[in-house]
């Protein structure tokens, strides 16, 4: 099951990349590409020592959860928002077999002891 999260997490990631500034750009711009920042800027700068080759700036494993958490709710809400239902509803599954494959990395994250740096 490791082996299908890291691909499941990136499946939704894009879905969140692309949905979230869809759903928002009707309402404003500058908003839709404020979210794109933050969904791909934040897991790019913050990271987990240990979960990524290189980390720019260095935090505790809960952020990094954190982080993939809000990933998958933005994916979910904003093909809610949208997409069609058909859309939405394979997104919601494919968020909920996200949640259940990152449970391994997840404990790994939430067990290692606090960084220096963060």
């Amino acid at each position: 099951m490791n082996r299908l999260a890291a691909p499941l997490r990136f499946l939704t990631e894009l879905i969140a990349w692309v949905a979230a500034p869809w759903a928002l750009a009707p309402y404003s711009i500058p908003l839709a590409v404020l979210a794109d920042l933050l969904l791909i800027g934040l897991p790019t700068v913050f990271a987990t020592p240990g979960d990524k080759e290189q980390v720019l700036v260095a935090v505790p494993g809960w952020a990094t959860v954190g982080l993939v958490l809000a990933q998958l709710a933005a994916a979910v809400v904003a093909t809610w928002c949208a997409w069609p239902a058909w859309a939405a509803a394979l997104t919601t599954v494919l968020a909920a077999a996200c949640l259940v494959t990152e449970r391994p990395r997840w404990r790994r994250l939430l067990a290692a002891p606090r960084s220096r740096a963060a």
